[in-house]
């Protein structure tokens, strides 16, 4: 049973990045769409080529992870992009989610830090059995290749 534990974590952490990618590349679900994000992200002073690659890593890393397709490496643009998100936006906000939406407060490195974990775990272990890398049976796919 515990080697199906990458599964849920793949799931849910996949949903949740492609969702938020979808939303910046595609402009789904009230999102600003590919351009708008990328002119967003310059004006708060990240470079555009590197923007590009934060919508990337959310969009096809959420993709990949969820599916379970070249995880690790998946999982890795995904750790990098809340490693950013923590230190470049939220730290200075705190510890906390701003739960009770105070004016003037962001919110704090709580969230992203979960979602880190998550990505670290699936680098360390893989897809696990119930994914598309463990079809492939490719190197670094199994929970024991590490």
């Amino acid at each position: 049973m515990a080697r199906l534990g990458p599964l849920f974590i793949r799931l849910a952490l996949g949903a949740i990045f492609f969702a938020h990618g979808a939303q910046k590349m595609l402009g789904w679900w009230g999102g600003a769409g590919f351009s708008a994000t990328v002119d967003a992200f310059t004006k708060q002073g990240m470079p555009a080529p590197l923007a590009m690659l934060v919508i990337a890593a959310e969009f096809f890393g959420g993709m990949g992870v969820f599916f379970g397709c070249f995880t690790r490496f998946a999982a890795f643009g995904i750790a990098a992009v809340m490693t950013g998100a923590i230190f470049l936006v939220h730290i200075h906000n705190g510890f906390f989610m701003n739960w009770f939406n105070v004016p003037g407060k962001g919110h704090g490195f709580e969230c992203n830090l979960g979602y880190l974990a998550m990505a670290v775990s699936l680098m360390l272990t893989g897809a696990g059995p119930l994914s598309i890398d463990a079809l492939r049976g490719g190197k670094w796919t199994d929970l024991d290749a590490g």
